[in-house]
């Protein structure tokens, strides 16, 4: 039976499924519109594109880890706390992250087109979209990150039962509990601290301008009064305060104040006759940069009482 434009655009409208998705069905089904329906519902498509205008802010960070070697932490998102903690939504996002550590997709959008690993049959999206409808959420594989350690090892931590995740990785000719352990508090600090990098090196001249600028600008507002040469040393003070702020290895570290986190990091190497670099962290948190939707109950209550 020939498949009409009209066809497709009634089944789309019956079921909120994606345009190619509804084709699809009505050729599996030789253009029968229930069994079109029930073909979509079973594939997990039908309603999945109704929802995908819904805002899912919540949802958890996963990582993974494999040999010390490789690691991968995704963001899952949902629309409600709720969902964020139910064990199927949990479970597939465990198979996200597990996709994600033996991925080589470059970006987002090649890691949603690639197989499946658990039906090679389906794309991950096709996964997603399943999901879904048996969940009755929009859901949103937001972002994912591999991180390799070739000539160390890597460590992850997640707190608040997946609100932040973190990946530390360090260049170290020793790989042991010891190490392991300083690793995992180094990625506590950068959970709490949330440092943007790991040190100075990777600060760029751009950054500094930019900052210099801005504190210039604040300092000569504050201080009007003082000549451009005191102005010049409290902006270098100044700035030189927000680095130990920004990098990793500068800040105070929350488990002893009396050191830094690069010199908790040298003790523990020496102590185990090591040499420990903190080559790279991956920070995910939960919803971060994501607008919420914000509900007004007395405005809900008047469109459907037409006022």
């Amino acid at each position: 039976m020939a498949i009409t434009a009209g066809m497709v655009k009634e089944l789309r409208e019956m079921t909120g499924a994606g345009m190619m998705d509804c084709k699809k069905a009505l050729t599996e089904t030789n253009g029968d519109m229930d069994a079109a329906v029930e073909f979509l519902r079973k594939n997990g498509q039908a309603k999945a594109e109704k929802k995908a205008g819904r805002i899912a802010a919540e949802g958890i960070v996963k990582t993974v880890v494999k040999d010390d070697k490789v690691a991968a932490i995704v963001e899952v998102n949902s629309e409600t706390d709720f969902v964020a903690k139910n064990d199927d939504f949990q479970g597939f996002v465990e198979a996200v992250v597990n996709q994600a550590v033996d991925s080589d997709a470059a970006d987002i959008d090649a890691f949603l087109a690639e197989a499946w690993a658990a039906d090679p049959s389906k794309t991950v999206k096709d996964a997603l979209v399943e999901k879904i409808a048996v969940i009755g959420e929009n859901l949103n594989i937001r972002r994912f990150e591999k991180v390799t350690a070739e000539n160390g090892c890597v460590v992850s931590y997640i707190h608040g039962g997946g609100r932040i995740g973190v990946l530390v990785a360090a260049d170290t000719d020793v790989v042991n509990d010891e190490i392991r352990t300083c690793l995992k508090n180094v990625a506590m600090q950068v959970a709490a601290m949330s440092p943007k990098y790991v040190s100075r090196s990777e600060v760029s001249q751009e950054f500094m301008d930019h900052e210099k600028e801005i504190l210039l600008a604040q300092a000569k507002k504050e201080n009007p009064e003082k000549p451009d040469n005191i102005i010049e040393k409290m902006i270098i003070g100044r700035l030189n305060k927000e680095l130990k702020e920004y990098c990793l290895l500068d800040q105070v570290y929350v488990q002893d104040s009396d050191l830094t986190v690069g010199k908790y990091v040298d003790k523990v190497a020496k102590e185990n006759n090591a040499k420990v670099t903190v080559t790279k962290f991956v920070r995910f948190e939960t919803g971060e940069g994501i607008e919420k939707k914000q509900e007004n109950f007395a405005e809900e209550v008047a469109k459907q009482m037409n006022m």
